[in-house]
């Protein structure tokens, strides 16, 4: 279970009960502050959070050497409410010596086809499309 608390003018605080919190709000022009994720970008957020963990320990499992993961979300939604996400794009730029891209494509293919929940919801209202970046030399992460 999980529990959203209202924080006036459009802030939510959430928790799933562990003791740790999330913070939504809603965009300056929707009546809020801008200083959180909206709720959409949330989903955006689990997306990648849900099919990074999958990736990482996929490639645990097969043993390759993982030093950094980075996955840039960006989705297009419809133009009319309920304005559902129709289309979502995952940039996976991973780096790590000896990390091969065929293992790599292996495993967000398990990801998003099999084990990733979150993408088997948001595949029901969108298309979901990935590219991979593998590098063995320079940080991912900004």
């Amino acid at each position: 279970m999980v529990t959203v608390t209202w924080v006036p003018p459009m802030q939510f605080s959430g928790s799933a009960g562990r003791g740790s919190t999330v913070m939504m709000d809603a965009a300056q022009g929707d009546g809020g502050t801008g200083t959180g994720p909206t709720p959409m970008e949330n989903l955006l957020l689990a997306l990648a959070g849900c099919t990074g963990m999958d990736v990482v320990s996929i490639l645990r499992k097969m043993r390759m050497p993982l030093e950094e993961l980075r996955i840039d979300v960006s989705g297009e939604r419809a133009a009319d409410h309920p304005r559902v996400f129709t289309s979502i794009h995952l940039h996976y730029a991973l780096r790590g010596a000896g990390l091969d891209a065929e293992s790599v494509e292996k495993a967000v293919t398990l990801s998003l086809d099999k084990y990733c929940s979150v993408a088997a919801m948001l595949k029901r209202t969108a298309k979901i499309a990935y590219d991979i970046a593998v590098s063995a030399e320079r940080s991912v992460v900004a």
